[in-house]
């Protein structure tokens, strides 16, 4: 760590982190109710920063708004989906308020008008009006995924492991990389998109257990549907993840060439989310 490139470019990351954080808290304070402090503290707007920064290490802090605005999306209706639909119309109204605003309706509710604002920001791209309809569709997945999920936790059957782990899009990871890709032309058209997909969805498997395998004690403790309260053990889970990492590096590394970015994106988010969780969580302490 003497080296002083390396040196310069750490300071670098951590000051776009800095910059991203701050505006993530600027960002949240504009819709009202959506961001309660109890969930939302300076250590999650940080943490989420963190990720983005450390992920794209070259880019700006105008590039990085994006991916970090859509991380916070993603907390956020997670949130409405635990906490604060109480019946299945509770969740069908999330649901439909979501997508109507990604198809440009006016905004019923504050989170309805953060999906319209990301979709304005991501409207700035040229390419956006080709690849709106792959956007529009992961944004569909999530919160479909997630609705899913409110079920099975609410005793609407449950789910094989496998059946679960097909239902990954609730993390909301693929969502908020193609966002990301889309905004820093990664992507331009949607082939390109088609072409990252399998590894992305591979990666975004492999963060769903991740995730459950670093928060099942709280998740037991609330009620929700996690790989270990659906019976596998943690060897177990670390066993899949394992595979799922090697199937992974197998879809990532031709993409190197064509997409270099985003094939360091992904191997990257592997690696670094198992250092993450391996000491901390996103969500506030207490928080859901």
């Amino acid at each position: 760590m003497n080296d002083p490139g390396a040196l310069f470019a750490t300071g670098r990351t951590c000051a776009l982190a800095v910059a991203g954080g701050r505006d993530l808290e600027r960002h949240a304070a504009r819709y009202e109710g959506l961001f309660p402090r109890e969930s939302f503290d300076s250590g999650l707007f940080g943490s989420l920063a963190m990720a983005g920064a450390f992920g794209s290490p070259w880019a700006s802090p105008a590039s990085l708004r994006v991916v970090n605005r859509a991380s916070l999306l993603v907390f956020a209706v997670d949130r409405l989906f635990d906490e604060e639909a109480a019946a299945r119309d509770d969740v069908a109204a999330l649901t439909s308020t979501c997508l109507a605003a990604a198809d440009g309706f006016p905004a019923a509710s504050p989170v309805a008008r953060f999906v319209g604002d990301l979709r304005a920001e991501l409207g700035t791209v040229a390419a956006f009006a080709a690849l709106e309809p792959a956007w529009r569709e992961r944004l569909e997945l999530m919160v479909a995924a997630m609705a899913r999920e409110w079920e099975w936790s609410r005793g609407g059957g449950r789910p094989s492991p496998e059946k679960y782990l097909s239902n990954a899009d609730s993390s909301g990871a693929l969502f908020i990389a193609v966002s990301h890709w889309i905004y820093t032309g990664e992507v331009t058209t949607p082939e390109d998109l088609a072409e990252l997909r399998a590894a992305g969805e591979t990666v975004q498997r492999y963060l769903r257990l991740l995730n459950d395998l670093a928060t099942h004690r709280r998740e037991s403790a609330s009620g929700d549907v996690n790989a270990l309260t659906l019976g596998m053990t943690a060897d177990e889970v670390r066993t899949r993840m394992a595979e799922l990492a090697r199937e992974a590096a197998e879809l990532i590394g031709p993409l190197r060439d064509s997409r270099p970015r985003a094939a360091d994106h992904l191997w990257w988010q592997i690696h670094y989310s198992a250092g993450f969780y391996g000491l901390s969580d996103f969500w506030a302490s207490g928080a859901a």
